[in-house]
């Protein structure tokens, strides 16, 4: 049995629901068409929940303005710069998962709008910029995000931002997507302070 004044007990609260996101992400692909030329975008998702983002992203683009942009996936796990591989002896960290890039168009002359769920302390996004720039240069680099939750580590600030959400940092914010987790909602997770970067 739990103690009353046990502080590991995590509280959860709904922030945005599935009709909250679903406006949040209409709202952001007008943004996009209206500041771009979208004959020369191409969303790119960051692997997990940024990919499913961008694909919605996608489709709202093409039925509000009637231009497929181009889809694309990035995987930032060897950019990271809190990564932990084993060499020839046991991992003492728990072994990074793998996922494909794909980039099926050339990056020169374009906007690539790198999509994330959330941006905290800009290090993923530091790092899906390294792995993006090794298949090419782009014109220009914009990020979108579901949500910017504060505290950040690096000067990154996105262009296209679905909600702020301030936090603490013994607070979290958790994008849950049907894709991925079978339900669109955003959680505010109290919860004892995190040592992952996002």
């Amino acid at each position: 049995m739990r103690a009353l004044n046990d502080t590991s007990v995590e509280s959860e609260k709904v922030l945005l629901d599935e009709e909250a996101i679903s406006r949040t992400l209409s709202r952001i692909a007008h943004e996009i068409i209206e500041r771009t030329d979208v004959t020369t975008v191409a969303l790119v998702g960051i692997h997990t929940r940024g990919v499913p983002l961008a694909q919605r992203l996608r489709r709202l683009i093409e039925e509000f303005s009637g231009e497929e942009v181009a889809l694309g996936s990035v995987d930032i796990t060897f950019h990271r710069d809190d990564l932990h591989v084993r060499g020839g002896e046991a991992p003492l960290h728990p072994q990074p998962l793998v996922r494909d890039t794909k980039l099926e168009f050339r990056l020169e002359g374009m906007t690539i709008v790198l999509v994330d769920d959330v941006l905290y302390t800009g290090r993923t996004i530091r790092a899906a910029i390294d792995a993006l720039f090794d298949y090419g240069r782009p014109a220009r680099v914009q990020l979108a995000v579901l949500a910017d939750r504060g505290h950040r580590e690096l000067p990154i600030r996105p262009d296209y931002v679905g909600k702020n959400l301030p936090t603490s940092r013994g607070e979290r914010v958790q994008v849950q997507l049907v894709e991925v987790d079978e339900v669109d909602r955003v959680l505010l997770v109290s919860t004892p302070e995190e040592t992952t970067h996002d």
